[in-house]
């Protein structure tokens, strides 16, 4: 039986010996498809023709330059998690400005046009306004650096959301809450992350392969390089004592690993049932163990090496943490000071 397919031509040749052979052109490049129809080579071959049509007919315009951004070193070298929110944010960057030209597009005059889209989209939803335009920014600086356009209107902009968390730390009483509710698993993946200062992803993907019985080889995806992470003595009583289910360190009950959304969605449910009223993410525990290092006398430089973070941003979150304190022990002053001159007052 034979198959018809879309957008391909079919030409067969007899060659010198006799034997007919048959060849496959994309239609609309005239590129030769190599394998043979159903296979994983023709589908691939299939589809780079049709990325190749359609950057060729958006030459010229903001959707040929973000084909040619995708095709650089510079975003096949991000984490495929950073590619997978960046192909969301420029397909509705594409959608909005695809069709513009690029001698409009890199034009300084353009810039106001852009910020106004960006302002628009900030009255309801800042967050993801902010990351639209980034996106967009981010194109329009790797085409001006490739001399694709001649300016970047948009090298700098104000952003319309602000989240500052360096103040959020878990405190001893917090971390007690929330252990009185969650299940193992997740006490366990706390604990972690108290004691190592690691990210949310880092922490799934760690195996048992990375602990010598003493520390942790931890791969830091964000910074595409590997930490050495001594352990506490709590934290190796706990490792050392914990049943090895499977691969990865933290699982599910069952012994399964963890996906992403299936973590932060039973996180989200214990933080919900331990009713604690401070805003705390799980991503504040890396901020809480800056801390605690800096507590048992660590420098910032020490701090960096362990969690990840850079010099400036650790120093930012112990500038914080010591005003949030300071503040504290006033307020805890003033409280104290409050109940003297009431229970003077009652002798009186």
């Amino acid at each position: 039986m034979r198959i018809k397919l879309e957008g391909i031509n079919t030409i067969r040749r007899k060659l010198a010996d006799g034997t007919v052979k048959t060849y496959y052109y994309h239609r609309a490049t005239g590129t030769r498809i190599n394998g043979r129809p159903g296979t994983v080579e023709f589908q691939a071959a299939i589809q780079e023709a049709a990325k190749a049509a359609a950057k060729g007919r958006s030459s010229g315009t903001v959707s040929w330059l973000i084909r040619e951004y995708q095709d650089s070193r510079a975003w096949k070298k991000l984490a495929a998690s950073t590619r997978q929110i960046g192909t969301f944010n420029l397909k509705a960057v594409e959608d909005k400005w695809g069709t513009t030209p690029l001698r409009i597009a890199g034009d300084k005059r353009s810039r106001s046009v852009f910020l106004k889209w960006h302002d628009a989209l900030a009255e309801e939803h800042p967050r993801a306004a902010d990351a639209k335009l980034a996106a967009l920014a981010r194109v329009l600086s790797w085409g001006f650096d490739q001399g694709l356009i001649n300016d970047n209107p948009l090298s700098s902009f104000e952003r319309a959301y602000s989240s500052d968390r360096s103040d959020k730390i878990w405190l001893p009483e917090h971390i007690t809450v929330f252990n009185e509710v969650a299940a193992p698993e997740l006490k366990l993946a706390l604990a972690l992350a108290l004691h190592t200062g690691q990210r949310q992803g880092d922490l799934l993907k760690l195996t048992w392969k990375a602990y010598n019985g003493h520390a942790l080889d931890v791969y830091q995806s964000k910074g595409k390089r590997w930490v050495y992470v001594p352990c506490t003595k709590a934290l190796n009583a706990i490792l050392q004592e914990l049943p090895r289910k499977s691969v990865q360190i933290l699982t599910r009950a069952d012994g399964t690993p963890w996906t992403s959304d299936a973590f932060k969605k039973a996180w989200r449910e214990a933080y919900e049932a331990s009713k604690l009223k401070d805003d705390l993410h799980f991503h504040d525990l890396r901020g809480t163990a800056v801390t605690m290092l800096a507590e048992a006398g660590c420098t910032v430089p020490e701090i960096a090496t362990l969690t990840g973070h850079s010099q400036a941003h650790a120093q930012k979150i112990l500038d914080r943490y010591l005003a949030r304190t300071r503040t504290l022990a006033e307020s805890a002053i003033a409280k104290l000071d409050e109940h003297r001159r009431n229970k003077v007052t009652d002798n009186g």
